[in-house]
């Protein structure tokens, strides 16, 4: 489906149903296709599951005859989720969609439910973050091929055909005209700190992007939060590891529904 927003045509999936809504966003190295193992059981589970592809990545296409050009990943799931008439939802981001998921629910907590982010360094600003990372993502690294780097070497050597898969969504996640968009305001420690929701912190054990260390670090900062490690997952943990993923993303959401005052 796409929903005209102002600056983009957003490609999104909705699986439908009154459950309450849970929003995905996809990695850097991805697409809505990057859930494709996750869709299915949130859904069964009664959530209304709702995934898009980026402005400018795979079939969402940036419109500036529409609004300014890149906006921010926040803004065009906000028009989404007014587009949508969301109730208040579920949030959940992986890697690069971890960024927006905390810079989304540091601005408009209010529409949201919970705050689940997985593999992810947060793109924060904060030294504590900046200087170790500068000698984890160094020039030589980002030089490796995307597989390399973003799935863990047990995936690679023992899963073949979701490795193929993987590399496929990947080279086909960028547009020509793709636009690189920023977070709506920087992520730091000081800005998490004021998210007032349930969250949920998922680390791979074998991520070498954004290790269980460096994210203990920023997770710190959020006020209610309880963190798990997935052991032998890589940056692409949801992929890696999609049924410990999916039964610690379900048994966090049954907990928050479970503790929530009736009717938010």
């Amino acid at each position: 489906m796409i929903a005209s927003l102002p600056g983009v045509d957003l490609f999104y999936t909705d699986s439908g149903g009154d459950g309450a809504p849970l929003v995905l966003l996809h990695a850097n190295t991805g697409n809505a296709d990057s859930w494709e193992m996750q869709t299915g059981p949130f859904a069964e589970a009664g959530f209304r599951v709702i995934a898009f592809d980026r402005r400018g990545w795979a079939r969402s296409a940036p419109r500036p005859d529409t609004g300014p050009q890149p906006g921010s990943i926040a803004e065009d799931l906000d028009a989404l989720a007014t587009h949508l008439s969301l109730p208040r939802f579920h949030l959940l981001g992986v890697a690069g969609g971890g960024f927006a998921a905390l810079d989304y629910a540091a601005w408009r907590g209010d529409r949201l439910l919970s705050l689940i982010v997985g593999a992810s360094y947060g793109q924060f600003v904060d030294p504590e973050i900046t200087e170790p990372y500068s000698r984890i993502a160094t020039p030589a690294f980002k030089a490796l091929p995307s597989e390399m780097r973003e799935l863990g070497p047990t995936y690679r050597g023992f899963e073949p055909g979701g490795l193929a898969r993987w590399i496929e969504i990947d080279r086909n996640a960028i547009r020509a005209d793709g636009v690189s968009q920023p977070l709506r305001t920087p992520n730091s420690f000081a800005k998490i700190a004021a998210i007032d929701l349930p969250s949920l912190v998922l680390a791979g054990g074998a991520d070498l992007y954004a290790p269980p260390a460096l994210m203990r670090l920023w997770a710190s900062n959020l006020k209610r939060h309880d963190f798990r490690v997935i052991p032998d997952a890589g940056h692409a943990i949801n992929w890696e590891a999609p049924s410990v993923f999916n039964t610690l993303v379900l048994d966090f959401l049954e907990q928050v529904t479970a503790t929530s005052p009736a009717g938010t």
